[in-house]
């Protein structure tokens, strides 16, 4: 089983993540379990560009396009809009394990 595979098992078997992530996988983890708010946390309070990309990603999932773009050029990366969502949690998710 791949790094990615074993992640995607976790969020669906286990109640909480696995202490070892790193705070990327450990926003990306919970964004994918449904609880916004603790992800959104521990994106803001990450204080860099990995941290202001996910939180870029996170106000797309809200809706929040305008707050997105302002945290994707914080990141230095290209605004996204209309692209899948589930496309680019796997992107992230994939950046950061590898």
């Amino acid at each position: 089983m791949s790094a990615y595979e074993e992640f995607l098992d976790s969020i669906t078997t286990q109640a909480n993540p696995k202490q070892n992530l790193s705070s990327s996988l450990m926003a990306l983890w919970w964004v994918k379990k449904g609880d916004w708010e603790k992800a959104h946390n521990i994106a803001q309070d990450m204080g860099n560009v990995n941290g202001d990309w996910i939180h870029a990603h996170l106000h797309r999932v809200e809706g929040d396009l305008g707050n997105a773009a302002y945290w994707y050029r914080r990141a230095r990366k290209p605004v996204k809009q209309k692209e899948n969502l589930d496309e680019e949690w796997e992107e992230l998710v994939k950046e950061f394990l590898s």
